[in-house]
C-alpha cells in the first residue's frame, strides 16, 4: 500500500539524531566502545522526591484515578502548574490557562494546529530543533529559517524583515537545542517589541511561541528571561523530560499569556486540539506526580561537570566552539567546514555525533553531553585522533 507522499518527503529526510541514534546500535552491535553523543537522552535519575511522590499517587484511594478527564487537564493540576508559572513568569496566570499535555512536542503541535491556516509560515533562528519543520508540515504550515547571529543570538532586525502577512508565529527555544545559547533579555524585549510593530503593519497578530524544555538547565548564574513579560501574544511550552529527567513519562503544559488577543478562543481551541490530534489528554498518573513537584530538578551540577570536562578537553585540541550557557549540547565548528565529513571522520573513531545541517545550518556538529561522567575522558584520544589531519 502506498503511503501518502508528505509522510515519504519525510522518512527521506527524517531526523538525523535518530538516524545517527541508530547508527550507533549497529556499531554497538558489531562489538567494542562507542562513544555516543547524538541523543539528548537524560542519564542523571529522576530526583528521589519524584520515586516517593509517584509511589504515593499510584497508592492513593481516588476515586477513578485513571479515568478520563477534561481535554485541557485536571484542574487542580493546572492550578496547581499555574502558581508556578506566574512566579516563573512574572505574569499572573489561572488554571484555565494552562494546557496539560504529552510532552513540550505534544504542546508544540497543539498550538500549532490550532493556529495554522494552509500556507501559513512559521519563523524560526536557525540552527533550530530539527523537529520544527516536520511539526509546522504536519499542520499545513511552512518553517521559514532566520539566520541566527554569529554568537547564535536572535536576530531580531532578520527576523522582522523576515516577517510577511502569511506569518503565523515565530518559534523561541531558549536554553536552545543545538546550541546552549541563553538569550539575554534585552534580546527578548526587543524581539516583542519589533512583533508588536509587525504585527500592525502586517495586519494578523503573531504568535509567539517560547519552547522552554531546557529552562531549569542553566550554568553560570545564567538566567532565562521571561517571553510572557516582553510579549502579551505568547505561548510558553515546557516539559518535565529534562529537569525531572523522565522523557518517556511524556508529560509537559502549554500555558497562555493571560492578556493574548484572544484568549479564551485559543485555550478552547488548545483543549480541542489536544483531543483531535489524538493524544485525548495528558497521562493523569504523571498530572499527579508532577503536580506536587512544582520548580523540582535534578542535580544540574552534573551535567555542568560534563559540559566543563568536554568543552576543556575539546578546546585543548583545537576544535572552535563556545561554552554554553544551558541544556546539554555542545555545538562546536567542524573542522574544514564540512559537517557532513568531519561526523564521518568521528564515526571512523567510533564517536557518534549530529551534523549540523540537520539544524538547518552547515559547518557545525552537535555533541550531547548527557553521557556517563566517565565517556568524556575516553572518548577525548578519539577525538583528537579524528582532528589531526585538519590541523
Amino acid at each position: 500500500m502506498a503511503i501518502a507522499r508528505r509522510v515519504a518527503e519525510q522518512i527521506a529526510g527524517s531526523s538525523w539524531i535518530r538516524r545517527m541514534f541508530e547508527e550507533a546500535e549497529e556499531l554497538r552491535r558489531g562489538g567494542g566502545q562507542v562513544f555516543d553523543f547524538t541523543l539528548g537522552n537524560p542519564r542523571i535519575d529522576p530526583p528521589s522526591r519524584f520515586t516517593e511522590t509517584l509511589i504515593e499517587v499510584a497508592r492513593s484511594e481516588l476515586p477513578g484515578k485513571h479515568g478520563y478527564m477534561p481535554n485541557a487537564g485536571l484542574s487542580d493540576v493546572r492550578s496547581a502548574v499555574a502558581a508556578y508559572l506566574s512566579r516563573e513568569q512574572g505574569v499572573p496566570l489561572e488554571g484555565r490557562h494552562v494546557i496539560m499535555t504529552c510532552g513540550a512536542a505534544g504542546a508544540m503541535n497543539v498550538v500549532l494546529k490550532a493556529v495554522l491556516n494552509p500556507g501559513d509560515e512559521v519563523l524560526a533562528s536557525a540552527p533550530y530543533f530539527v523537529e520544527y519543520g516536520t511539526y509546522a508540515a504536519n499542520h499545513g504550515g511552512t518553517l521559514v529559517a532566520v539566520p541566527s547571529r554569529a554568537d547564535f543570538d536572535l536576530d531580531v532586525e532578520a527576523f522582522g524583515r523576515a516577517i510577511a502577512p502569511g506569518t503565523a508565529a515565530v518559534i523561541l527555544n531558549s536554553p536552545n537545542n543545538p546550541t546552549g545559547r541563553v538569550y539575554p533579555e534585552s534580546t527578548i524585549r526587543a524581539l516583542g517589541d519589533m512583533l508588536e510593530i509587525r504585527s500592525r503593519e502586517v495586519g494578523r497578530s503573531i504568535l509567539l511561541i517560547s519552547d522552554e524544555p531546557y529552562r531549569k538547565l542553566v550554568y553560570d548564574g545564567a538566567a532565562v528571561p521571561s517571553v510572557m513579560k516582553a510579549y502579551r501574544n505568547s505561548v510558553v511550552l515546557t516539559s518535565y523530560s529534562k529537569d525531572l529527567s523522565i522523557p518517556g513519562e511524556r508529560i509537559g503544559l502549554a500555558a497562555v499569556h493571560p492578556e493574548a488577543e484572544g484568549c479564551e478562543e485559543l485555550i478552547a481551541a488548545l483543549s480541542l486540539c489536544n483531543r483531535a490530534l489524538g493524544f485525548v489528554n495528558a497521562p493523569v498518573l504523571m498530572q499527579r506526580v508532577v503536580a506536587r513537584l512544582q520548580g523540582e530538578s535534578v542535580d544540574i551540577r552534573i551535567y555542568q561537570r560534563n559540559r566543563d570536562a568536554l568543552y576543556q578537553g575539546l578546546a585543548q585540541r583545537g576544535y572552535e566552539l563556545s561554552r554554553p550557557e544551558g541544556a546539554f549540547y555542545l555545538f562546536p565548528r567542524a573542522p574544514g567546514g564540512d559537517d557532513l565529513g568531519f561526523v564521518g571522520a568521528l564515526r571512523r573513531e567510533r564517536i557518534l555525533a549530529v551534523p549540523s545541517s540537520g539544524f538547518g545550518i552547515k559547518g557545525y556538529f552537535r555533541l550531547a553531553y548527557c553521557v556517563e561522567p566517565e565517556t568524556i575522558p575516553q572518548a577525548l584520544p578519539a577525538f583528537e585522533r579524528a582532528i589531526a589531519p585538519y590541523r
